[in-house]
């Protein structure tokens, strides 16, 4: 099985924009800066992350590398003031060993528990007169938007009612600040923003943050957690990395400023995002090198044959403007593994992993998405040990060609694949025509849409005409439940879903953002959840709920208007669905 989590080792030839990352912070001259690694779900930002501060490690130990994951504190604490928190006790902690650094370090913590004590303070406050808390701490944070010199702070001006609001909640939060501290919110902000540059200008070490999983979070979550890095733009010799979504954030900011049309939208990330780089989407050769790589990790080869077949692949990918890539017969001849047994793995793994390839990055349900076909991989680990555990003795092969159908093929693909195999007794009748003789073949009406894909599946080996696939079958529908698969969308796809089936109207400009900021592999699984709803309507008299989702789905992609549209066509006639049909037909 392989883990959700980012990689030390680079599977996709990612360390080039790791090392195009790194390239900026080591520039003294550009820090301090903020760099946007940009992707959709699942691409590999947060293993970019990873390779860039270890490429940062191998030039130089003198970094201070600070890891924030957005998600871990959404719903648990505020994320201004945890990011906040955590650089200074980072600081805390690396200056530990300098009496006089550290004490500079102690007086940024307690800088942070005051501004955290006097977003806490502005919340009771807000809540004894009946209004929703949270302004105040905002506004702190969004102060420091237009802020560039300490200066300017200064002489900036106070927020409205700021300091009699905080005489007014005093003896509320007794106990939290003392009289003497308490600052105007302008104040507290400029004394942060002071000490902190005072603190790196004397460590003379640069400080590089890196955000991930913003993808995951609220959009409320997400931009706070943005408001929070703006406190630190233009202070000295430190750097941002945040790995997001661009379309998430941009999703964001229309939820959280309401009105902010597109330019808005591109004025924030402008001034947050000064690098944007965006992740490269993996083509059939990185698909087939990931492959190799999380197969291999799965037999027990040695650390140093991974690290041999990685850097021989990395250097094939490198090289594939103007080179084969590197055969399966090369990499087995670049490595040494003592037991025979696990050599044969290896090159059967690899072997079966070059078949697939091909189908893994051509299906528009997958789309080279590493974190997908992890998954996908890891179905069929699970199904394989159930197998054995019941001792239904499935070939692996076997296995992997049928979860690769119900991936790339879908839901009403596979349910007619599995009743086929139900009426035949364990056999498929199209199957058999196929792998006998493909063109006098009859296609069913669910596959006719994917008629490229079933021609090129049915060439995997295992042959499946005189295979009884009634065990396969039922591992697939009973232990590991069919859409296992289909599942492993993005949460913003899952958002969709549910958007979708409330939509009343296809003139709603909200469904309509919502399908274009979610990934394109996921639109067939979004619309299959949609028409599986559908399915459970018995009255189709009049037009019902979620049917105007679909539609606007349908209008963003030809596969699925193709789907919706044989869907539509089995349902009995209907006055009202008539122009609906032309419609997607023509």
């Amino acid at each position: 099985m392989w883990s959700d989590l980012e990689s030390n080792l680079d599977y996709l030839n990612f360390s080039e924009v790791a090392e195009s990352v790194a390239d900026i912070i080591n520039t003294p001259e550009l820090l301090p800066i903020s760099i946007g690694v940009f992707g959709d779900w699942g691409a590999g930002k947060s293993t970019i992350l990873k390779l860039t501060e270890t490429e940062l490690n191998k030039h130089s130990k003198d970094h201070i590398h600070i890891v924030f994951d957005a998600w871990l504190y959404q719903g648990y604490d505020d994320a201004r003031a945890s990011i906040l928190e955590t650089i200074a006790e980072a600081l805390v902690k690396e200056v530990e060993s300098n009496e006089g650094l550290f004490v500079k370090a102690k007086s940024l913590a307690k800088r942070v528990n005051k501004i955290r004590a006097l977003g806490l303070a502005s919340d009771i406050g807000a809540a004894a007169f009946g209004i929703p808390t949270g302004g105040a701490f905002g506004k702190f944070f969004s102060f420091a938007e237009d802020t560039v010199s300490s200066d300017e702070i200064d002489k900036g001006e106070l927020l409205e009612g700021g300091i009699e609001h905080l005489k007014n909640i005093h003896s509320k939060t007794k106990g939290i600040l003392r009289d003497k501290e308490i600052k105007s919110p302008p104040q507290e902000i400029s004394s942060f923003r002071k000490e902190y540059s005072q603190l790196l200008n004397d460590i003379k070490r640069p400080l590089v943050v890196y955000i991930d999983n913003l993808d995951r979070c609220t959009p409320l979550n997400s931009i706070h957690t943005l408001e929070a890095i703006r406190l630190f733009l233009f202070l000295p010799n430190t750097a941002f990395v945040i790995a997001a979504d661009e379309e998430m954030i941009r999703s964001a900011v229309r939820e959280y400023h309401k009105g902010a049309n597109e330019r808005h939208q591109t004025d924030y990330l402008d001034k947050l995002i000064q690098v944007p780089i965006k992740v490269p989407k993996p083509g059939a050769l990185e698909v087939r090198a990931y492959l190799f790589m999380l197969l291999a990790t799965d037999l027990d080869i040695g650390d140093e044959n991974l690290k041999i077949l990685q850097s021989s692949l990395t250097q094939s990918l490198r090289n594939a403007w103007k080179e084969k890539p590197i055969s399966v017969a090369d990499l087995m001849s670049k490595i040494s593994i003592s037991s025979p047994v696990v050599t044969s793995n290896l090159e059967e793994a690899l072997n079966v992993a070059e078949r697939i390839t091909p189908l893994l990055s051509g299906s528009s349900r997958i789309n080279g998405n590493p974190r997908i076909v992890k998954r996908l991989l890891n179905v069929i680990k699970m199904r394989k040990r159930v197998s054995d555990r019941r001792e239904m003795n499935l070939d692996e092969a076997l296995i992997t060609k049928l979860v690769i159908f119900e991936r790339c093929a879908g839901k009403d693909a596979t349910i007619e694949l599995y009743r086929q195999i139900d009426e035949g007794d364990g056999f498929s009748l199209t199957l058999r025509d196929l792998e006998s003789d493909s063109e006098k073949a009859v296609i069913p009406d669910t596959w006719q849409s994917i008629e490229s894909f079933i021609f090129e599946w049915v060439k995997l080996p295992p042959l499946l005409k005189d295979i009884d696939l009634r065990a396969a079958a039922y591992l697939s529908r009973e232990t590991i439940p069919l859409g296992i698969v289909s599942t492993a969308i993005s949460p913003v796809a899952k958002e969709l879903i549910i958007l979708l089936k409330a939509v009343k109207t296809r003139s709603s400009p909200k469904a309509k953002q919502a399908i274009i900021n979610t990934p394109k592999e996921d639109y067939l699984s979004v619309m299959e959840e949609i028409t599986i709803s559908l399915r459970t309507i018995s009255d189709w008299s009049n037009k019902p709920h979620g049917l105007d989702g679909a539609l606007l789905l349908a209008a963003q992609d030809a596969e699925c208007r193709n789907y919706l549209s044989k869907f539509l066509s089995s349902l009995p006639k209907q006055r009202w669905l008539s122009p609906i049909l032309k419609e997607l037909i023509e």
